[in-house]
């Protein structure tokens, strides 16, 4: 996106840079362009104040929907974030569809079918917390699929997204990236905390054993489904303020950069008087 801040540009991996992508280059606990928790946090009011207005405007013009897509390691902060950027806004416009493990109705259709039900329509604003790349992460890790299977839908998932780009949808693709020490941070504070200790489950630490196999299949999605029309951002995400921060500020960005309006009034409303 143009005249985007350069520290949050150089975190998009849209397929048009030079060499081969690699995930480890991204560091989970950098903060580009933000010097402090403080200084992210005024930032962010700020950010979310206007993204209420221009969500207004986005909603009226119906001109674009905006599919924003979030990935992540368990604990990566995907729920944090979506509450942070968007529980301010209008529940009109905002809707949130979290993917987990298919039912057997969706397992007897194509993997993409309970995807595509949830594409956003003109005006709204889709949150995917988790996605149609768990197709090929999970059946990566667990070699649940061949490496032919795996290639064919890397090519229907750029198809698929081509088609909504090509149809009025906006994509952001969130990685929210967190380091393997901050992760087992996580988790321990999930045990300790009574508040959260619900969200603990043992078949976290059976996933954790597979973190390398999982960094290699989020570097191999990343780099094979990137492109202009639907761009990842790799977020550093050990800090959940620069992680808000940061998604934040390429949202408002992105609807920004769409010039949304609100529709022209109707004419000769000057004069009328409501009785």
């Amino acid at each position: 996106m143009k005249n985007l801040d350069k520290s949050l540009a150089a975190l998009r991996v849209d397929g048009s840079g030079k060499g081969k992508f690699k995930l480890s280059k991204y560091k989970a606990d950098a903060t580009p362009g933000i010097k402090d928790k403080a200084e992210a946090r005024k930032r962010l009011s700020g950010i979310v104040d206007e993204l209420n207005k221009l969500q207004q405007k986005f909603f009226a013009d119906s001109g674009h929907g905006l599919l924003v897509v979030f990935q992540a390691m368990d604990t990566g902060g995907k729920d944090g974030v979506i509450r942070k950027v968007f529980g301010p806004l209008n529940p009109q416009g905002v809707y949130v569809a979290s993917f987990k493990r298919p039912s057997l109705r969706e397992l007897s259709h194509d993997y993409l079918w309970r995807i595509h039900a949830f594409a956003p329509a003109r005006g709204m604003i889709r949150i995917f917390n988790r996605s149609h790349f768990e197709d090929v992460l999970v059946h990566r890790v667990h070699k649940l699929i061949s490496s032919k299977e795996r290639a064919r839908r890397y090519r229907q998932l750029n198809d698929f997204e081509r088609y909504l780009a090509e149809n009025g949808i906006v994509i952001l693709k969130f990685f929210l990236n967190i380091s393997k020490d901050e992760q087992k941070r996580r988790l321990e504070g999930r045990l300790t905390n009574p508040d959260k200790r619900w969200k603990f489950e043992m078949g976290d630490l059976e996933e954790r054993k597979f973190w390398d196999a999982y960094q290699e299949a989020y570097g191999a999605v990343i780099s094979k489904c990137a492109a202009p029309h639907a761009p990842w951002y790799v977020i550093p995400s050990d800090n959940k303020w620069y992680r808000d921060y940061a998604v934040a500020e390429i949202v408002r960005h992105c609807i920004k950069s769409l010039n949304p309006s609100f529709p022209r009034e109707q004419e000769g409303l000057d004069g009328v008087e409501v009785i």
